[in-house]
């Protein structure tokens, strides 16, 4: 198997979490990193919460360091941490990709909602003019709900147990985009009468895991989506296919996330 060629002239890109050992940037980027002729590579770097100052710190001081992709449980203290922040991580008070710039300042953007939105594009679905039913109102499905309003959404309903908090993320993505009709509504809403749903929830991570929404309730044109990709076809998945449902998988949001990062850091990856 080809190595990467390490020097002092190449550039270190980390990712940030706690646990580490599931993460897979690296053995997306390095391979992309050798295949291009990038002089570059990624590496782990396992910080627990406690340590994120101390760690930061150093990482500002390290100058062959250029730019992190972040992960649970970081993105929200490393957007507190940032010295600016883009659009995407401003909306959502969250950062999962962190560029230092030549001065050793931070720069932190979230990609979360534009990956989301690129990768459903390129299988086909169109979000103009569409109405969306969106489960779930947690740290990706905040990112989330402002890229669908931003994609041109007609309306976008946001069912969560915790109704307040649908309608606390609705109030503020209809502030920002108010050609965007978005409430809030109970976990539990009919989910009839929508172009999309998209699952944002951890329900489906897990085998027996109830359904997040009563797939016998939905249109026959209804697509269903979801976010998570291990495993690749979800109960949710798997149930609407059965009853002849389009469906996009999760794995294409990571696809397209790596690139919009890959580019902020400063490493794009060629097409």
């Amino acid at each position: 198997m080809p190595t990467l060629n390490i020097t002092g002239k190449t550039t270190v890109y980390g990712i940030l979490a706690h646990p580490i050992d599931h993460v897979r940037a690296p053995t997306v980027f390095n391979p992309q990193f050798e295949k291009h002729g990038i002089d570059a590579v990624m590496v782990p770097f396992h910080v627990r919460p406690d340590d994120l100052p101390s760690a930061v710190a150093g990482m500002k001081a390290n100058r062959s360091l250029r730019g992190l992709t972040v992960t649970v449980p970081h993105k929200v203290a490393i957007a507190e941490m940032c010295d600016e922040l883009g659009a995407g991580a401003q909306r959502v008070g969250a950062a999962n990709a962190v560029l230092f710039d030549d001065d050793r300042r931070m720069i932190g953007d979230n990609f979360d909602g534009q990956g989301y939105v690129a990768g459903v594009k390129g299988g086909g679905f169109d979000f103009a003019g569409k109405d969306v039913l969106q489960l779930g109102a947690g740290g990706a499905g905040m990112a989330i709900a402002f890229a669908v309003a931003e994609a041109g959404a007609a309306s976008l309903s946001i069912a969560n147990r915790t109704v307040a908090k649908a309608d606390e993320l609705a109030g503020r993505v209809h502030q920002l985009f108010p050609g965007c009709v978005v409430r809030g509504v109970p976990a539990d809403a009919d989910p009839a009468g929508y172009d999309l749903v998209i699952n944002t929830t951890s329900l489906g991570l897990h085998d027996g895991d109830p359904l997040p929404v009563d797939v016998d309730r939905l249109d026959a044109a209804t697509v269903v989506s979801e976010i998570i990709m291990i495993p690749e076809e979800t109960g949710l998945l798997k149930a609407a296919k059965d009853r002849g449902h389009a469906v996009h998988y999760g794995r294409p949001m990571l696809d397209e996330q790596i690139k919009l990062i890959a580019a902020f850091i400063g490493c794009p990856i060629p097409a």
